[in-house]
């Protein structure tokens, strides 16, 4: 798979061709997502639940995340690495600078971050220093006990409007991307459609600029036994894992996944 840069997901969003985007947590399958074509691997603060066992993403160290984002790199083939800069890892300007480095050294490409405008300044530092940023809007785990739970964010016209004002202040801070969880699916257009850097979306339909899933529901592994609304169990009618990652970048790339039963309204 030729390297997937900055450069080549911006040529992508301009083409209007899917971006396919899955979590990722060590080499072997690093190695079998780049194979299937999968251009971006997340090593996302998931592995706390689907991993570690944990009920959120909380428990989710810096040393969790610098470990798993290095077995990536070793078995990756092209792919962009993003890593979570997981809770509490950015509470200062400091730390999210030193906790961002020290993802980047263990083979990150670029750090993923969840909040909203007030995030601005800490993103302005860490392009300047060379650190590409992906900023998580919507639903973001490590605010679960604010938000009240796993919900849908952006409904009602004021947190629409909120949603949208704070993608516009992001990107003029300097992000690289972003990426919309459970967000209505005609705001999550709307968004995608007002920023000129590539969106990505899960829970957030089909219109942003690619989606990402969590590795281990596409292939319908849970310990709870609950799929979310906006999950496809991928592994349904293939013969082996490597079949159904190639099926899930087949239907990224074709629009045919996700579909409307997979996201929201507002």
């Amino acid at each position: 798979m030729p390297e997937t840069t900055l450069t080549s997901l911006q040529q992508l969003k301009l083409q209007g061709e899917k971006i396919a985007m899955l979590t990722c947590y060590d080499a072997t399958f690093a190695d079998a997502c780049c194979a299937a074509g999968v251009e971006m691997l997340l090593i996302g603060d998931s592995l706390g639940m689907v991993l570690q066992g944990h009920d959120s993403t909380l428990p989710v160290s810096v040393e969790d995340m610098v470990y798993h984002t290095a077995c990536v790199k070793r078995g990756n083939k092209g792919a962009m690495i993003v890593a979570d800069l997981p809770f509490m890892a950015n509470a200062t300007l400091e730390q999210t600078l030193n906790n961002s480095a020290r993802l980047m050294k263990a083979g990150a490409h670029m750090v993923k971050v969840e909040g909203a405008a007030w995030l601005a300044e800490s993103i302005r530092l860490l392009a300047e220093r060379g650190i590409p940023v992906c900023a998580h809007l919507g639903l973001t785990p490590q605010a679960v006990n604010i938000l009240g739970g796993y919900k849908v964010q952006g409904r009602g016209d004021a947190q629409a409007r909120q949603l949208r004002a704070d993608a516009v202040a992001l990107e003029q801070a300097g992000v690289a991307m972003l990426l919309l969880e459970c967000v209505p699916s005609e705001l999550a257009a709307e968004i995608t459609q007002a920023v000129k850097i590539p969106v990505i979306g899960i829970g957030a339909g089909s219109d942003t600029d690619g989606q990402v899933l969590v590795l281990h529901d596409m292939l319908g592994l849970s310990l709870s036994g609950r799929m979310p609304k906006f999950v496809k169990n991928f592994m349904e009618g293939q013969s082996s894992i490597q079949g159904a990652l190639a099926a899930y970048v087949r239907e990224v790339k074709a629009v045919s996944f996700p579909a409307a039963e997979h996201g929201f309204s507002a």
